[in-house]
């Protein structure tokens, strides 16, 4: 009884990280498409070059 448990915690875990992976990878495009639009659609700045999108 013990091993037949012990594989199904060992399922569930893995099932577990591999959903967890699949969703990091959806957050990570999802930042991916939402940092091309903020460079391509930048602003210009006063002196009249392309200015940064982000402040750092």
């Amino acid at each position: 009884m013990v091993p037949v448990l012990l594989v199904l915690l060992l399922a569930l875990v893995l099932f577990g990280a591999g959903f967890a992976v699949k969703a990091l990878w959806w957050i990570a495009l999802a930042v991916l498409v939402l940092w091309l639009l903020g460079f391509f659609m930048r602003g210009t700045s006063a002196s009249g070059g392309k200015g940064r999108w982000y402040r750092w």
